[in-house]
């Protein structure tokens, strides 16, 4: 009982983790090198010998410029699914979170172990393919380090909300539209593939409002040292509000849906 009450229920999902961490893990080093290689050396040498291509990449080879927005890509997309099918599983399927309900544990105790969760899934995430980023020389940097971090800033900012969504859901089938009008096109136009200056007008600044668009920046920035304190605290601000609002309205709609 002395343990932090978020931490217990942190235990369950890592007791269920240990079983499969290892095809997991995997992913979190085969996928990000599948890209690399085929998108940041394949295309990548493409892009490279365009005219114009280092001025439009502020001088970074193509591979450098994409490398670094997988960390925050890996995490999103792995975070996201977390955040969806697991949190309606606790309240519908398994009703782990009604169990764990029925102990000392208060709604807001299992909503924030649940966002520990989240956080450590990202962690591991955004280290996998951060170890991948050493491999290669253009992203060989320190800045990996403040990148993993950032990544699961990033990560937060989705997997809060969306939890809160879940958690009001009886069923799933609002999930793959979260995924396919949602999470898909941030993956494809907030900056991680091309800068964002490249998008029609009326496109950047609906990108750029994104999460995802932040928490690319940040990694971006952080493995090229390119990132300016002043950049990175309103990149950080922003993470912190969309991952600082999706807790709290986690506490309001997992009290209401364990007092049912």
């Amino acid at each position: 009982m002395s343990t932090p009450a978020a931490v217990r229920v942190w235990g369950s999902s890592f007791a269920l983790y240990k079983r499969i961490w290892r095809s997991n893990l995997l992913g979190s080093f085969v996928q990000p090198l599948l890209y690399l290689l085929g998108m940041g050396i394949g295309v990548g040498t493409l892009v490279d010998r365009g005219t114009g291509s280092s001025e439009v990449l502020d001088g970074a080879s193509y591979l450098a410029f994409l490398a670094p927005a997988l960390i925050a890509t890996s995490v999103m997309l792995v975070v996201a699914q977390e955040a969806m099918w697991p949190v309606i599983d606790g309240f519908v399927w398994g009703n782990q979170f009604r169990a764990m309900s029925a102990t000392p544990l208060a709604p807001a105790d299992i909503a924030n172990g649940v966002a520990l969760w989240h956080a450590t899934r990202g962690a591991i995430t955004a280290a996998g393919v951060a170890c991948v980023l050493v491999l290669f020389d253009d992203t060989r940097s320190f800045g990996l380090i403040a990148a993993v971090p950032f990544a699961v800033l990033c990560g937060l900012a989705f997997a809060l909300p969306i939890a809160a969504w879940s958690s009001t859901r009886a069923e799933e089938q609002s999930f793959p539209a979260i995924m396919r009008f949602g999470i898909i096109p941030m993956f494809l136009f907030a900056g991680a593939f091309y800068p964002t200056d490249e998008l029609p007008g009326w496109l950047q600044p609906v990108a750029q409002v994104t999460p995802l668009w932040h928490g690319v920046e940040l990694c971006r920035g952080a493995v090229l040292g390119t990132l300016g304190a002043v950049d990175a605290l309103i990149h950080v601000v922003v993470l912190l509000g969309f991952a600082g609002a999706g807790l709290l309205i986690c506490w309001r709609t997992f009290a209401r849906r364990l007092a049912l």
